[in-house]
């Protein structure tokens, strides 16, 4: 099987539930570990690949880019 294709900034929908009660993650951090950060309360974990590509129940469309986004390194 083809190992999934991650990129920064891409969301994705896990099957278990985060504590604070949000499936929704962003991919923070790309390497042999996969970091990711909740969209609801913004805590970060990491996990291994292989976890992440285990959990995964769907990629979730990007979010609308806000006009003044301080982070924005252009």
């Amino acid at each position: 099987m083809q190992p999934m294709r991650f990129e920064l900034g891409q969301r994705l929908r896990l099957r278990k539930k985060h504590p604070c009660g949000s499936f929704d993650w962003e991919i923070v951090r790309l390497g042999a570990d996969i970091g990711l950060r909740c969209e609801k309360c913004s805590r970060r974990i990491l996990l291994p690949r292989s976890e992440v590509e285990r959990r995964v129940k769907q990629v979730l469309p990007p979010l609308p880019r806000t006009e003044l986004d301080p982070f924005d390194e252009e």
